[in-house]
């Protein structure tokens, strides 16, 4: 899958996503590290790339503001957390493809994922 990481996902999330196999850009490697959270999803869409943040900022542009988006997974993690949330994320990836996650919005906690369909 073909991911934009947002500049708060934890490095470590990012080397793990590669390890799995999957593609990764980071908002700083576009040069978007000062990016409002809009610019973030407008550049998701138009390179068609899943965002991956820790900003729960997010949810409130899609269900209050309407605004569009190919699919966001919000990741609910601290660094306690970090293991166990990766194994959900792992989880999520394996047990959804792309195409179903597409225009959805994914919250990825340690115990359990949800996923909602926009």
């Amino acid at each position: 899958m073909k991911f934009l990481s947002d500049q708060d996902v934890y490095q470590i999330t990012v080397d793990r996503l590669k390890e799995w196999g999957h593609d990764v850009v980071t908002a700083k490697e576009l040069s978007l590290n000062r990016a409002t959270d809009e610019e973030l999803l407008d550049v998701s869409k138009k390179i068609n790339r899943i965002l991956i943040t820790r900003d729960k900022d997010f949810g409130a542009l899609i269900f209050l503001k309407k605004k569009k988006s190919t699919c966001i997974i919000l990741l609910r993690v601290t660094p306690k957390t970090v293991e166990k949330v990766h194994n959900k994320l792992k989880t999520l990836l394996l047990e959804q493809d792309e195409k179903e996650l597409k225009h959805s919005f994914c919250v990825v906690e340690r115990d359990r994922y949800r996923i909602r369909h926009l």
